[in-house]
């Protein structure tokens, strides 16, 4: 039994940056060098995602197509994760591009997949304003027919 604990514990990877034992997402984005340039690019693409987001609030169509956009570049994840941990050394320290996919679905799709789900939110609160204003000015109308038929 402690034969077995003694495999599972060196069994888990150790980071080479920060000498850590990633054993949870926590210490994996811990381990990360965020000081790397591409790193520092990819926060910025999310910052301007975000304020597009919060920017196209008004503009229905334009939140479409942002919209169809960020789910796009997630759809393509696993595609880039395969080209970057191919070529890692061309532009990172380190090789983050792991066969799973953690790394890319952490820093690149929850961060695109967090847009789309306030564009939703969004269009949802849209949708109950528009039918409450709807249902509002139906029950306007019903009554003032009502109050012409009960004058006639």
């Amino acid at each position: 039994m402690t034969e077995q604990k003694v495999l599972n514990v060196s069994s888990i990877p150790i980071d080479e940056f920060s000498n850590l034992r990633i054993t949870s997402i926590w210490t994996f984005v811990m381990s990360v060098q965020w000081s790397e340039p591409w790193l520092i690019g990819l926060l910025m693409f999310h910052v301007v995602c975000l304020f597009l987001t919060v920017f196209t609030c008004k503009y229905y169509r334009a939140q479409i197509c942002h919209f169809l956009l960020m789910v796009g570049l997630v759809y393509t994840a696993e595609y880039v994760n395969e080209l970057a941990a191919m070529n890692w050394r061309f532009f990172s320290n380190f090789q983050y591009f792991d066969s799973k996919g953690m790394f890319i679905s952490l820093v690149y799709s929850i961060p695109l997949l967090l847009n789309t789900v306030i564009i939703v939110v969004v269009w949802v609160y849209r949708t109950f304003s528009t039918m409450t204003e709807l249902k509002i000015l139906q029950l306007k109308q019903k009554a003032r027919k009502a109050k012409r038929e009960k004058s006639d």
